[in-house]
């Protein structure tokens, strides 16, 4: 994408300002230990560690209930004078739009060209993983979320935090980590969420409509374009996550079709190479003797893609799900395990399957690059080129389909995005009307910006904030177990007895009698100081 002279200038200062903190905290966050010739990022380990243990603390509940999420996200138990705004299927498909995107198409890519189709395995490992740990954060968005006068909810990390640590007799670090939660995510909406979305978008259309000789390369074609994809994203801000709910529900589902055809088009043209594939990428997990590290290389990789591409622990999906209609916080955490198996285990394996499949000249190369040791760009535009070029070795016109994928992907993404940040944003400055305007004009802003700046290290700077968010928030989590063990108890009897033919009033009066019923998820006009009134059934 050419960029006319003031565009350079722009992104050259702004780069040379943000370069030095972008670096350091990029250092910090994203520390790394040398393991078995491989460097292993701890906040990967954090990341998986927490999966692990909070699997093993519920007893592996992303297993158990999977016929109850199904279930609740069908409407069985819909509850129609329950608080919230949207119903557990516009909430499970916000927050998909909000991790299904470039990372699907592009981190995969580089994953199983640097750590070899073996990463696929552990992909897939953690995205099971993480099903635990969005069962956990979730619940606990649905408990501490706000419900307004007006029916409007306000939900995530930084009411989980600062309410449910208080109910724990930590209410002092619980204020520490809900700020810094907000802040970190607030970083990540404007330029990982906003920034990056349009550009990596913009770029795959001008690389598909004639690269250089593009009309969207130009500066005019560029503000077009961020005009349009800022004036949609405001259309949609300006209805809330009602509306946001809306869209999601039609584009998530639609955008999923586009991509899992194409995948399954190219393997049906492959399909005697399917089991050879399995075969391999099974394989190459455990062949200590791999690309890139061997087994550990593609361990370390396929964690960590998995990790950065569905966002368990980070505490962003839990504002999206804080806005479902319900009584019972558990429903919503169930509900929420279905996230990282949709973004990771079915959209992430696809697209690893049929590059591993299809192959491709680009991957190969870079195959080639990782076993003899050298430099790989591992940048997402890059990614995105790998995977076009492996389908396009099966599909002529595929080009043209990612195109529309990366569009809608991205465009899911900054709605949500645009949520997630204005929930973070009213947390610290006030809810306000003139304080939520002022925050959707700079978001817009942003985009139009996207589409004429790069701003790499603003980008990378956000990568750092995203996952230095799961710091502060898994720290919580693990404060705040045991209050989602009884939610989830109380949730397991509430649906075995509305199986059983128990109406929804007969279940409230009977816990209403034994004392057990509380009533924080519904409560209308709860302040974040209210940490007595945080709970529900």
């Amino acid at each position: 994408m050419a960029n006319d002279s003031w565009t350079d200038q722009v992104d050259e200062s702004i780069n040379e300002f943000v370069e030095p903190i972008s670096t350091f905290l990029s250092d910090v966050v994203f520390y790394a230990v040398p393991l078995f010739g491989t460097d292993f990022p701890l906040i990967v380990g954090w990341l998986v560690a927490a999966g692990i243990i909070l699997s093993a603390y519920f007893g592996f509940v992303q297993f158990r209930y999977v016929k109850t999420a199904l279930k609740l996200v069908r409407g069985k138990y819909e509850q129609k004078d329950a608080p919230g705004e949207i119903t557990h299927f516009q909430a499970l498909t916000s927050a998909v739009s909000g991790t299904v995107g470039l990372g699907n198409i592009a981190g995969v890519a580089i994953a199983v060209s640097i750590g070899g189709p073996g990463a696929t395995f552990w992909m897939v490992l953690c995205g099971v993983l993480g099903m635990a740990t969005k069962f956990v954060e979730c619940t606990l968005g649905v408990k501490y979320r706000e419900v307004h006068a007006d029916g409007t909810v306000s939900g995530g990390p930084m009411h989980y935090l600062r309410k449910g640590m208080a109910e724990r007799g930590y209410a002092g670090l619980g204020k520490v980590l809900s700020y810094c939660s907000c802040i970190m995510i607030l970083g990540f909406t404007f330029f990982g969420g906003n920034l990056f979305q349009v550009n990596q978008s913009l770029e795959q259309l001008t690389t598909v409509t004639g690269d250089e000789d593009s009309f969207f390369s130009s500066s005019g074609g560029s503000l077009l374009f961020g005009v349009i994809a800022a004036v949609m994203v405001a259309l949609v801000l300006l209805g809330g996550i009602r509306a946001i709910g809306n869209v999601t529900s039609r584009l998530v589902p639609a955008m999923g079709v586009i991509y899992v055809t194409a995948c399954l088009a190219v393997i049906g043209f492959n399909i005697g190479d399917v089991p050879s594939a399995l075969g391999t990428i099974v394989g190459e997990a455990f062949n200590p003797e791999g690309v890139a590290g061997g087994m550990i290389g593609a361990l370390i990789v396929g964690f960590q893609r998995a990790a950065f591409s569905n966002e368990a622990g980070i505490g962003s999906a839990p504002t999206a799900h804080a806005a479902v209609k319900t009584k019972h916080p558990a429903t919503e955490g169930l509900v929420a395990t279905i996230e990282p198996f949709v973004d990771t285990v079915i959209v992430c394996t696809m697209t690893a399957l049929t590059i591993v499949i299809a192959g491709g000249p680009m991957y190969e190369q870079l195959r080639d690059d990782a076993a003899a040791g050298k430099a790989v760009d591992d940048s997402t535009s890059n990614g995105i080129s790998v995977t076009s070029d492996a389908f396009e070795t099966a599909l002529p016109w595929f080009p043209s389909v990612l195109t529309v994928a990366v569009i809608l992907f991205a465009f899911s993404t900054l709605i949500t995005w645009s949520y997630y940040g204005m929930k973070s944003w009213t947390y610290l400055f006030g809810g306000g009307k003139t304080s939520e305007t002022i925050y959707k004009v700079c978001f817009c802003f942003i985009v139009i910006m996207g589409a004429m700046l790069s701003l790499g290290t603003l980008v990378s700077l956000s990568d750092a904030t995203l996952f230095a968010a799961a710091l502060f928030n898994i720290i919580g989590l693990y404060f705040l177990m045991p209050v989602v063990k009884k939610e989830l108890k109380k949730v397991i009897e509430y649906t075995r007895r509305r199986d059983a033919g128990e109406s929804e009033e007969a279940i409230e009066a009977s816990w209403a009698a034994q004392g057990t019923e509380q009533s924080a998820s519904g409560k209308v006009g709860t302040t974040d100081g209210d940490a007595s009134s945080a709970g529900t059934a």
